[in-house]
């Protein structure tokens, strides 16, 4: 992922606040599909999920693959692995619709790619795809980041 689509998508997130505690349920990580998810529907419509705390949880998802993207560009893959810890097993947030569960398991599978790395290389193409499954899942929803 280049800086600059960090800095887009840290602005962006930034930009919506959060004021409320994060309500979360939980979900098992063991359910991750072994094949890339099918394209959804746009839900462009429904926007329910537009909740001050999905918004946080959606916000903490970027703020650690920003750890997880610069401790790679430090050539640190230890400290890369403890943010793709937290990416592959957080609770999943209880906005979350159906439909977007297979980025979710997509982007815990490819988090626990990460953490299984044995080499920087193996982890910079596992982070790439954990990047792939947000993109997808924000384009599903209709959110687009430049």
């Amino acid at each position: 992922m280049s800086l600059r689509m960090i800095l887009v998508v840290g602005f962006v997130l930034g930009a919506t606040g959060c004021a409320e505690k994060e309500q979360v349920i939980s979900a098992p990580v063991d359910e991750a599909p072994t094949t890339a998810p099918e394209a959804v529907a746009p839900t462009a419509g429904n926007e329910s999920w537009r909740t001050d705390s999905f918004l946080k949880h959606m916000h903490r998802h970027a703020e650690k693959l920003d750890e997880l993207n610069f401790a790679l560009a430090d050539g640190d893959l230890e400290a890369a692995q403890t943010p793709a810890y937290w990416l592959s097993r957080h609770e999943t947030a209880s906005d979350v619709q159906p439909d977007w569960l297979p980025y979710l398991y997509g982007m815990r599978e490819e988090a626990e790619a990460v953490e299984a790395a044995p080499d920087l290389a193996t982890a910079r193409a596992a982070a790439e795809r954990i990047n792939a499954q947000c993109q997808g899942c924000h384009a599903a929803v209709g959110v687009s980041t430049p």
